[in-house]
Formats: structure tokens, C-alpha cells, sequence
């Protein structure tokens, strides 16, 4: 559920403070604020009985992209879609309770409400023959289908090696960016 903006981003920084994420991260890391959806659909619901939850029109992008790809003998799987901010916050405590260093955690998942996840546009990929959110996942015959066709239907690679934004190299997060879905 979205909250208002002065509300949100007043979640945002208490969250911020109370998992230690230091007060200049999105401004050292050149990140933007994403608010949460304000309308997801179920995308599809993966045989472990997850629901996977995107904005309508990324939800129809992923679905033509799915079965475009399937047509070429690529099976592409959704490993996860909207992730809200609480959620967010609570993968960092997990790792944080595992004696991880926030700044080590930070290279690998957004803070809370700079997630393009937080959009519902955003979705981590696998295929079978990967394990999910794997380095490994560049090998595929999917990542090599993806980096052919996925912008045709407006998906891109968000976070390539050496991106602006810190992040470790994610060759299975990919990004809807159909401009009339923006929340900014």
C-alpha cells in the first residue's frame, strides 16, 4: 500500500536509522527514492505457490516477453517482482542477525525505498538450468536471449558490471521501463 510522500519517505528514514544505513547513501550512491505501486496484479504464481505481484502494463511486458522467449526454446522463470519497502527492510535484518556488515549487505540489496522493486517494474530472472540470482545466470542461453530481445519489449539489464550505483554485478535483475508506468 503507498503511503504519502511525506509519510513515506518519514518510514524511509526511520527504517534507514534503525537498520544503521548512513544518512548519505542514496546521495553517495546516486540512487532515487522509489515509492511503492499503487495497483499491482498477480503476474503469476510459480510452482512453489509463490505469487508474484507487477504493475498491469509490466505485468503484460513480462508475460509477451515469457512466452516470445518460450517460442525461441528459452524458458525464462520470475524468481521475485514487487518487493514493498517492509519487506526490503526485513531482507537487511536477516542478513544483519547473520553477522553481516550493513555496508556489505548494501552491494548486494537496495535500502528500503530505493529499490526498483519497491515500482513493481522490477523482476529477478532465472532459467532451469541456473540457480537463482547467480552471477552464473550471464551463461545461459536465457541471459543471451534476454540481452537480444528484452528491450523490444521495453525490459533492460539494470544492473550491468561496474554500475553507477554500487551495486554488484546482477545479470538476472531487469527493469520495465514503460514510461507511463513512472511514479516520479
Amino acid at each position: 500500500m503507498p503511503y504519502e510522500d511525506r509519510n513515506y519517505l518519514q518510514l524511509v528514514n526511520e527504517i534507514h536509522l534503525e537498520l544503521g544505513i548512513p544518512g548519505h547513501y542514496a546521495h553517495d550512491r546516486n540512487l532515487h527514492l522509489f515509492e511503492e505501486a499503487h495497483s499491482l496484479v498477480t503476474a503469476e504464481v510459480d510452482a512453489n505457490g509463490k505469487v508474484h505481484q507487477l504493475t498491469e502494463k509490466t505485468s503484460q511486458h513480462w508475460k509477451e516477453m515469457k512466452h516470445a522467449a518460450a517460442r525461441d526454446g528459452i524458458h525464462l522463470i520470475m524468481v521475485s517482482g514487487f518487493r514493498g519497502v517492509d519487506y526490503q527492510a526485513g531482507l537487511i535484518r536477516k542478513k544483519l542477525e547473520q553477522g553481516q556488515i550493513i555496508g556489505n549487505i548494501l552491494k548486494v540489496l537496495a535500502a528500503p525505498g530505493y529499490s526498483e522493486h519497491h515500482t513493481g517494474r522490477a523482476i529477478d530472472i532465472t532459467s532451469p538450468d541456473c540457480p537463482p540470482c547467480t552471477e552464473q545466470f550471464e551463461l545461459t542461453d536465457a541471459f543471451a536471449w534476454l540481452n537480444r530481445y528484452a528491450g523490444e519489449f521495453d525490459f533492460s539489464l539494470s544492473f550491468p558490471r561496474g554500475n553507477r550505483h554500487g551495486f554488484v554485478y546482477e545479470p538476472w535483475h531487469w527493469a520495465c521501463h514503460d514510461r507511463s508506468e513512472f511514479l516520479q
